[in-house]
């Protein structure tokens, strides 16, 4: 219709500047870095209110069952249950709020589709394709959501290629890390953003080494062609954007991790408390990872903290504030040098066991 060859003819204009070739990456990077400045800003404010509000109610847990159990199992329930739960949802939920309604907004309005088209010169020189951008974005909400997305490439060496390079892009449980390293740093909000983006910018140029690396070797071969509809731009509609966000992506993600985190808190309970030889079993495993954690820039409990998070990556904070707070150490302030090399380490540690999992029922 004639309606219809106007839209497509308005795409064809769009595209020519969001698509072209001198203005394809600086519109990428600006869209990148405006989503993530609205997210820093944003969730530094949620993050205050439920820090707030998570202190009241674990006050108010304890209140209750304090005086009406016994000591122990009332230490059990609020510091091995209730305060990583709440620690989980206050350090998980401010960034997913405001971060993946923006995503949904750039899914619906039709830009992902062409960040995948602008990328797959990159893909392609490093023996891949464009499908790969698709699930390396997919990547940013779950790792293991983005190894069953991995389905839409059809060439089996380079989906080899995607499955195994997609832990590089930091997922949704380990953006929180980055975000509360950067406050440690005590850094202003452009500052956080500037250097968030140059972080997943380093991620794709890591991915896209390991690509050209695996291509080159191990998954020897060319680059298959690379065909992908572009959907016709449209205004998204935000009330359904925001539901669907938070219902599909945000309750999803996070209830997972309550689930997860309520069995490593009461885990690390037990172990700070079973003592060896007079001292916490906590305490010998935190002290014979010391000297691997000093040499990767970090220390014993976080080591162990990352170790204990396999199941999930969102736990990795909550078990290190768990760690610290339940020896005799306190909780420490973090360098900068420090605060960088968790920031490093969580970006490039081992995937999860969700992620792995999901790797080995989708190719074995």
């Amino acid at each position: 219709t004639e309606k219809d060859g106007e839209s497509d003819a308005r795409d064809r204009r769009i595209d020519r500047i969001v698509c072209g070739k001198y203005t394809a990456v600086p519109i990428m990077l600006l869209l990148c870095g405006l989503v993530l400045w609205l997210t820093v800003c944003f969730s530094s404010y949620l993050s205050a209110g439920l820090e707030m509000l998570s202190g009241a109610i674990l006050a108010a847990v304890r209140a209750v069952l304090e005086p009406n159990l016994p000591k122990s199992l009332a230490s059990l329930l609020c510091v091995g249950v209730v305060s990583p739960v709440l620690q989980v949802v206050s350090v998980m939920l401010p960034p997913m709020a405001v971060f993946f309604p923006l995503f949904t907004i750039l899914e619906d309005l039709g830009y992902l589709p062409r960040a995948a088209f602008n990328l797959d010169r990159c893909f392609a020189g490093c023996g891949s394709c464009g499908k790969q951008a698709l699930t390396m974005l997919m990547g940013l909400g779950c790792n293991a959501a983005a190894v069953s997305g991995c389905r839409i490439i059809d060439s089996p060496r380079e989906r080899a290629v995607a499955v195994i390079t997609n832990s590089f892009i930091p997922c949704n449980g380990r953006l929180p890390i980055l975000f509360a390293m950067l406050g440690v740093m005590g850094l202003g909000n452009f500052s956080s953003m500037a250097i968030l983006m140059g972080l997943l910018v380093f991620a794709v140029l890591v991915t896209l080494a390991v690509s050209k690396l695996l291509s080159a070797t191990v998954l020897r071969g060319n680059a298959s062609s690379f065909a992908l509809e572009l959907p016709p731009y449209r205004i998204p509609q935000i009330g359904q954007t925001l539901v669907r966000a938070f219902l599909d992506r945000c309750v999803y993600i996070l209830g997972r991790a309550v689930r997860a985190a309520a069995p490593a808190g009461v885990f690390i309970w037990l172990i700070v408390r079973w003592e060896i030889g007079g001292e916490p079993l906590y305490a010998k495993l935190s002290a014979l990872l010391d000297p691997v954690g000093k040499a990767a820039g970090m220390d014993g409990v976080l080591m162990l903290s990352f170790l204990l998070a396999f199941p999930a990556a969102e736990l990795v904070l909550p078990l290190a504030a768990a760690g610290y707070t339940l020896t005799a150490a306190g909780m420490p302030q973090f360098s900068a040098v420090t605060a960088g090399a968790v920031i490093l380490f969580a970006m490039f540690h081992w995937p999860c066991a969700a992620a792995l999992l999901t790797v080995r029922h989708e190719y074995r």
